[in-house]
């Protein structure tokens, strides 16, 4: 590998599944030639966003990943890799930790509620747990002029339209919303107007990154399998599919879009230079996703988030060593292919 490359990030939404994330991210704050100019991230991919840009500005890659190690911890991981290590080496596989709390009496009874109530039944006395961890960011790191560029997607509930916030628009509410699932938490009021998680709007947003200023080179980390070959037949592995596929479908449409404008460069219908060539990239582990489940996003597990680490490391590691020459150069997801 040689030469510098700058890159920006999408970084999808998916609960403590986020932590796959945290594990790319990780990585790819190693790699010193490679520049992360932008994040557009919802939900964990929020979190994940906020937690890199806050500890830039402060300490750079170091203090990066640092907050993001802080962030994990305060969320339920362990961080120390001797004790992830251990337990890893002595906790069952990843299929049967996923059923085991999928099918716990505290996950039904939680998950049965959650069908069966509504957040707004006890009034102001729901909060989200996220609220402590979000108002331990630096919001004057985290919106200030240094480190990477980054976009929090929300979805407006009235409206139905999405909303990015960047630069001094970035708060703690601004995250919380990126993270309200609905049916959870209370819509998160900003600026008089009520917002959901981002997901089903933009998981995440890409068209912030388009911006001439901004390199080409588009990563997303993927943590919604787009394809499960297993046809869903239990209730709670129907709805986890039907939110899957929810939360895939604004990205796909978006990279749908991709793939318009570059057959309209590519046949010269449009003159170079009018409309981005953006070169899009994937990071994702969709073999792991599959064999986890709603109930490992929804409850913080310290052994399936240090897999989902080490995942996304491993990840991040063999996109960077097969594809660091293509980075600048040429897409390597061929959404010709992935649209037929």
């Amino acid at each position: 590998m040689s030469g510098s490359k700058r890159i920006n990030l999408a970084l999808q939404g998916g609960g403590a599944h986020g932590a796959f994330t945290w594990g790319v991210l990780d990585r790819l704050l190693e790699e010193e030639r490679l520049e992360i100019a932008a994040i557009s991230g919802t939900s964990a991919g929020a979190l994940n966003a906020a937690a890199v840009k806050a500890g830039m500005v402060h300490r750079g890659r170091d203090g990066a990943k640092t907050q993001l190690d802080r962030l994990w911890s305060q969320v339920g991981a362990i961080t120390d890799d001797r004790m992830t290590d251990w337990l890893s080496a002595l906790a069952p596989s990843a299929p049967f930790l996923a059923k085991a709390l999928e099918y716990s009496p505290a996950f039904a009874a939680f998950d049965a509620s959650v069908r069966l109530t509504t957040p707004y039944l006890y009034g102001p006395m729901v909060r989200n747990p996220l609220q402590r961890i979000v108002e331990g960011f630096d919001f004057g790191a985290v919106c200030g002029a240094g480190g990477p560029e980054i976009h929090i997607c929300a979805t407006n509930v009235r409206s139905g339209k999405i909303r990015v916030f960047a630069g001094e628009a970035i708060s703690t509410e601004a995250i919380l919303a990126s993270a309200c699932l609905p049916t959870l938490f209370q819509a998160v009021e900003i600026d008089g107007e009520a917002y959901w998680d981002g997901g089903y709007t933009g998981n995440p947003a890409l068209y912030p990154l388009y911006a001439p200023h901004l390199p080409d080179d588009l990563v997303v980390v993927n943590i919604n399998p787009i394809r499960r070959e297993a046809v869903p037949r239990d209730p709670q592995a129907i709805q986890n599919r039907i939110n899957e596929i929810s939360f895939n479908s604004s990205l796909l449409r978006e990279m749908r879009a991709i793939n318009f404008v570059k057959r309209l460069l590519r046949q010269g219908n449009v003159p170079k230079g009018t409309m981005k060539d953006v070169l899009v990239h994937m990071i994702a582990d969709d073999g792991l996703m599959n064999e986890l489940s709603v109930a490992t996003k929804m409850v913080p597990n310290a052994v399936v988030m240090a897999r989902l680490k080490a995942a996304g490391r491993a990840a991040a590691d063999a996109f960077l060593e097969a594809h660091w020459d293509d980075i600048g150069e040429r897409a390597t997801v061929d959404l010709e292919e992935m649209f037929s």
